[in-house]
């Protein structure tokens, strides 16, 4: 038990230190006022790329926004749709970043894509056959169950350059378009990097959770 937290602890702190930080970072850009909503925002990000067809709509719950690349509609929580902050307008262009990068082909987001459906089964199956594997004395189903995992490691890896990417392109087209001023960039980017650590955290978090099985699994091969 102790190994087990040597191995996961540091993520797990890290991810709450991320949590925290993006709260308190869309708390801080939520009390200064811009001229767009972050709805207005992401519409006129995707309308200079010729992005008509991309639908924006205004779903519930908070820090819920994602673009739908299947449907190809930004969905934005209620804050981020109505709010004429600089934590709205960041998060709104975050994803419509997201939608640039589906437009253009961007290559990480199209393997990630490409790679859901096995990080849900590894990250659901894997982990059972993992430990029933280890807990029945079979390593064969364990080493499977490893090998399952392993792509949920893959999917978090691959969703850096994505997350990073759609945070660039949003920065840059938020002071192009006039959204914002030059000199206002920092305030978005203090929202875009706060929530650029929870990727950090969720990736070191399943790299550390892989790590401990394999060195459990190689250790019983002694």
């Amino acid at each position: 038990m102790m190994l087990y937290f040597l191995f996961a602890l540091p993520p797990f702190l890290l991810g709450l230190y991320a949590q925290w930080k993006v709260k308190s970072a869309f708390t801080q850009m939520s009390k200064i006022s811009t001229r767009m909503s972050g709805a207005q925002a992401a519409r006129r990000m995707l309308d200079s790329a010729g992005l008509n067809s991309v639908g924006i709509e205004q779903v519930g719950g908070r820090l819920s926004d994602h673009y739908d690349p299947r449907a190809k509609v930004l969905r934005l929580s209620s804050d981020v749709y109505n709010g004429h902050t600089m934590a709205a307008v960041g998060v709104a262009c975050h994803e419509a970043g997201h939608a640039f990068q589906d437009a253009q082909s961007y290559a990480p987001l199209m393997i990630r894509n490409a790679a859901v459906p096995a990080a849900n089964f590894g990250s659901g199956a894997g982990i059972w056959m993992l430990l029933g594997g280890m807990w029945f004395g079979i390593p064969a189903l364990a080493w499977i169950g490893v090998i399952l995992f392993a792509a949920v490691v893959f999917f978090q890896v691959i969703n850096l350059p994505v997350e990073f990417n759609a945070s660039s392109r949003a920065r840059e087209q938020l002071v192009s378009q006039g959204i914002i001023a030059g000199n206002e960039e920092h305030y978005v980017a203090k929202v875009l990097n706060a929530a650029a650590l929870t990727y950090v955290a969720a990736t070191l978090q399943s790299i550390m959770t892989l790590a401990y099985y394999l060195f459990i699994l190689l250790g019983d091969r002694r």
